[in-house]
């Protein structure tokens, strides 16, 4: 291929993978597949603006590369540990029965063994990339059906590498497949030892010599050359690019280098995965799919329906219940990255023809099309196929039931993290009692020992709140930032006990004013306190007097925390030694059907007689605060009061009572 369309073929691709992520992005949909569906396009079976040439497929399998070095990274035995029942026996069992069963019926439609074996463990594959975005999105990673899954794709990432080493012995002769396969494995052993017992020794130093130049560009030409070298290496003993970088990042997970190493490698390898998905779309022929259509159907039913019942059915004898077996399934129906590479490489070797090849690779793009309206109405498909989930939450609801039992005027913490365990320990040492509702698990275990008031439950759920107590709760915290859930929470709340004030701790300003609108009594935005901080100590630090630093500081936080005017005043003194009695503290009141306030004025109340401030009145989830005198009291609405104990309650029989 000369220069010139080498520069053309730079120059179509690079117009593509613009238009197509923003396409993507717009759409909401793993820009995985648009890349796909773009190769398809453009490839020259169709528009043939690239030719299928094989310097174009050599660059594209780097993506292969550095993919299978980001699954490296992931790879510990620590995490492998905690989660072997589920990675080796669940997992394992899903990949071993697939490629036995697709095996089975493959050779019964008269494909010989070993081609029908190749066909099996590409079938056993699901996308990681795709399911683990969505699950993460959905909040649903810490579930049950969410560790089954990523226990299986797990697993799945495993079995790529000897399945890698596999399919390339079963292209051979038959006379000759069984030595071939003999050293390919003596090849893998020598290669495996020598990089895991002598490259760590050497790597690790090597690493620390190069970090400590700090250098940025330093740092990422060795991580390539390291990548890369060990690629080159497995390649030349005879196995595969992915094997040696794969080696790669399990090597550099076991070093303090592995968070930085992960995200500089990040660019690198999201470019050439996309350039490696798109000339896998270039492979498919759509008039040969059109053709044989009917295969094709009947492989993408045979991925998304046999493949989900099959994972179904080892979900339950698992031990997880209907519910949770189906979301599992619904999660798991569909082909993945990996099953292109194994595709690719059964297809060069000759091992599967043209007849057998594009149909599946047809049947492959569209189940993974298929999968995100799959998880997308996870909830609605699983009510169909399982009926009613209450039962599968049913020990979950009564643990935290149990725990919440004789609880009253207490605080709802949503989420047990560092956030959520700090907030718990003040509130303990002020003598108020709290639920703590987390979704890890494993967490949950570390903290059951100690006696704390925390249990498993996923608070974005109604019946986890109705079960926590939250008729009976007097306030209701989100200590992590996720948007989606915090919205969920808002919204139960509203519906339940609109007069309990939410408070939800966010990352920055982004989405203050949707979760106020949803009804968030106050938002904490982490980037606001941690710039008011490095503000005091600089201040400080530069000879600011003390107490003008805590003005500028209280300043700033009367303008954005309009609940929280009162409390600052006086910030400079000994507040400590103040009668408790005489703090200005806040009270909701909701305003029901004959309430004596309903109708009339803030003017006609006259609340300021009794010295309290209506500082805020939420009405329909929408907050408005430091409301005018001439602002009329409705049915439904939340006022929150701030004032002094006796004025509060002097406030509240007026409003109620007249």
């Amino acid at each position: 291929m000369h220069s010139g369309s080498s520069l053309q073929l730079v120059l179509i691709l690079l117009a593509v993978a613009v238009l197509v992520a923003a396409a993507a992005r717009a759409l909401r949909l793993p820009t995985m597949l648009a890349y796909l569906v773009t190769g398809i396009a453009i490839g020259p079976f169709a528009l043939g603006w690239i030719p299928d040439s094989d310097e174009a497929r050599y660059l594209a399998e780097f993506g292969v590369v550095f993919l299978m070095f980001s699954i490296g990274l992931e790879f510990s035995l620590p995490r492998l540990m905690t989660m072997r029942m589920t990675v080796f026996g669940f997992g394992g069992a899903q990949v071993v029965l697939t490629i036995v069963l697709s095996a089975a019926v493959a050779w019964m439609l008269g494909l010989p063994p070993l081609a029908a074996l190749a066909v099996g463990g590409i079938m056993s594959m699901s996308s990681t990339a795709i399911v683990s975005k969505m699950l993460t999105e959905r909040l649903e990673v810490q579930t049950s059906h969410g560790r089954q899954i990523f226990g299986a794709l797990l697993f799945q990432d495993l079995a790529v590498v000897p399945l890698l080493i596999l399919i390339p012995a079963f292209a051979k002769e038959s006379d000759a497949m069984a030595a071939t396969l003999g050293l390919a494995l003596l090849k893998a052993t020598v290669v495996l030892g020598f990089l895991l017992f002598v490259g760590q020794r050497v790597m690790r130093p090597w690493f620390q010599w190069v970090a400590g130049h700090k250098s940025p560009e330093l740092f990422t030409l060795n991580l390539l050359l390291f990548t890369l070298g060990l690629a080159f290496l497995t390649e030349s003993a005879g196995l595969s690019l992915a094997l040696g970088a794969f080696l790669a990042g399990m090597l550099v997970s076991e070093t303090e280098y592995r968070y930085q190493v992960e995200d500089d490698i990040k660019p690198f390898r999201d470019v050439l995965l996309g350039l490696f998905f798109v000339t896998i779309g270039m492979r498919l022929d759509p008039t040969q799919v059109m053709l044989d259509w009917a295969d094709v159907l009947m492989i993408v039913a045979a991925i998304v329906i046999g493949k989900g019942v099959l994972v179904a059915g080892l979900a339950m004898a698992f031990g997880s219940g209907r519910p949770t077996a189906w979301r599992t399934a619904l999660g798991l129906a569909q082909a993945g990255e990996f099953g292109f590479v194994l595709l690719a490489q059964a297809a060069d070797l000759r091992l599967l023809g043209v007849e057998v090849a594009q149909p599946l690779l047809a049947a492959m793009v569209l189940s993974m099309l298929i999968a995100p309206l799959l998880i997308h109405r996870m909830d609605t498909l699983t009510r169909l196929l399982a009926g009613s989930e209450w039962s599968g939450r049913a020990k979950e609801v009564h643990d935290i039931s149990i725990k919440s039992f004789g609880k009253t005027r207490h605080v709802i913490v949503c989420g047990y993290g560092r956030s959520g365990q700090n907030l718990a320990r003040l509130l303990e040492a002020e003598g108020i009692t709290f639920i703590a509702l987390d979704a890890d698990p494993e967490r949950i275990r570390a903290v059951a020992a100690s006696g704390v008031s925390a249990v498993y439950g996923d608070a974005s759920r109604r019946e986890v709140l109705v079960a926590a107590g939250l008729s009976r709760a007097q306030a209701v915290v989100v200590t992590y930032s996720d948007v989606h859930s915090s919205m969920a929470i808002l919204r139960h709340v509203r519906e339940l006990r609109p007069e309990v004030p939410v408070i939800v701790r966010t990352i920055d300003d982004t989405h203050i004013d949707a979760l106020k609108a949803a009804g968030a009594a106050e938002v904490v935005s982490e980037v606001m306190e941690g710039s008011l901080m490095l503000a005091s100590h600089a201040l400080m630090l530069l000879g600011v007097p003390l107490a003008q630093v805590l003005r500028r500081v209280r300043d700033v936080r009367d303008t954005r925390y309009a609940l929280m005017r009162g409390f600052f005043r006086g910030a400079s003194d000994v507040d400590h030694e103040l009668d408790q009695q005489s703090q200005p503290r806040l009270n909701t009141v909701l305003i029901t059907q004959g309430s004596a306030a309903a109708g009339h004025t803030l003017a006609e109340l006259a609340l300021d007689e009794l010295a309290v401030e209506v500082v805020a009145i939420r009405r329909q989830g929408i907050k408005g605060v430091d409301p005018q005198p001439e602002a009329e009291i409705r049915v439904g609405d939340v006022l929150v009061l701030r004032g002094g104990a006796g004025g509060l309650a002097a406030a509240e029989f007026r409003l109620l009572q007249g």
